[in-house]
């Protein structure tokens, strides 16, 4: 996307009214609010001043959130009456559309998945397109996507490509990155092409801006069995004083970045200037490393863990057709996305000392 095409004129401004003629709220609407990367998000947004989030999730948000969010709501984003009552009620200008039905779990069910994460997303791009129609003014719409989006074919290609671009090996094996990847070209779409035939079309309606997630570890989360979990396994199980037996080979090596860093960069992005937007869709890393370069540092800092390496043919896969690093060298160039953790840093500062803590007594 070029410097013009990034921003444009503000749309005919209609009335911000319900369908029953009551005056709308302002509203940013977070989807996945209740999972760990809506809760930081929401969080972060809170401390920024913002009290105007609606939170929508499957699961009940904790208190915590509900105290700082607008509105909270239980529900699904698969529900068309919940979408056109949000539409009703509040003058929304911002979606941070975090909820899906992640990789491990889509490939035990494709078809929900696809469901969720394709018709969920497509629901809520329609959503903001009429939100744009309503109030006259572009809606943005960040989107989380995956480093699941890549398809590399072999390791021979894997380890050939290096540092791999936004534009190169899109052809994904799972379920989700299917999903993902197809997301990010329906945001473009809304974007730049929506109902391009149209009489009475709207250009420009979504603002729409993508970051491809790599690997991401928490402090704060026992991990669940994603397919990039055996990092932050490694460290619960070692800290918990369990043994641990890793799914993958030790030299196997895709990017991560910690969770505060993912929360970070969401944001970023989504306060970043249009107009310095060269693309649409966004790497970001923090770290790239191999599987047993961070066994080696939880022994260092968990001297008894016991790691062994036990890899699972199918899920082993899946991590292969992942790129070893990814250039997330346009991110630092158009908004100035800098991580704040090495990987050294990230397990002084930030997992140790929290996870450490956890299981303390």
């Amino acid at each position: 996307m070029t410097t013009a095409e990034s921003a444009s004129d503000p749309l005919p401004r209609t009335t911000a009214t319900s369908f029953h003629g009551a005056r709308r709220n302002s509203a940013i609407l977070v989807t996945g609010a209740a999972g760990e990367v809506g809760h930081g998000l929401i969080q972060s947004l809170a401390a920024a001043g913002r009290r105007d989030v609606v939170a929508i999730d499957v699961r009940k948000p904790d208190r915590s959130l509900r105290d700082v969010c607008q509105e909270t709501y239980v529900g699904d984003i698969c529900d068309g009456s919940l979408l056109t009552r949000l539409l009703a009620m509040y003058e929304i200008t911002e979606i941070y559309h975090l909820a899906a039905l992640l990789s491990t779990r889509a490939e035990f069910t494709p078809e929900t998945a696809h469901e969720v994460n394709v018709g969920g997303t497509l629901n809520l791009l329609r959503l903001a397109a009429e939100q744009a129609r309503s109030h006259g003014q572009r809606v943005k719409f960040i989107f989380p996507s995956s480093i699941a989006a890549y398809g590399l074919p072999d390791l021979a290609t894997k380890d050939a490509a290096g540092v791999v671009t936004e534009d190169q090996h899109l052809r994904p094996v799972t379920m989700y990155g299917c999903n993902k990847l197809y997301c990010e070209h329906l945001g473009r779409y809304y974007a730049r092409h929506y109902r391009r035939l149209a009489q009475d079309r709207i250009p420009d309606a979504v603002d729409f801006r993508c970051l491809r997630y790599p690997g991401l570890i928490s402090a704060d989360t026992v991990p669940s069995g994603g397919t990039s979990d055996f990092a932050p396994e490694m460290i619960h199980a070692a800290a918990a004083g369990r043994p641990y037996a890793c799914f993958v080979r030790p030299n196997t090596r895709i990017p991560f970045m910690t969770m505060p860093d993912a929360i970070d960069a969401t944001l970023q992005l989504a306060a970043a200037d249009g107009r310095k937007l060269s693309r649409l869709v966004y790497n970001v890393s923090g770290f790239s490393a191999s599987a047993g370069a961070i066994a080696d540092l939880v022994k260092g800092f968990f001297p008894g863990a016991a790691i062994a390496f036990e890899p699972d043919e199918q899920r082993q896969s899946i991590v292969d057709s992942w790129p070893a690093d990814v250039d997330d060298s346009a991110a630092r160039r158009d908004w100035s996305f800098e991580p704040q953790y090495t990987l050294q840093s990230a397990f002084e500062e930030y997992l140790v000392p929290t996870i450490r803590a956890r299981y303390a007594g």
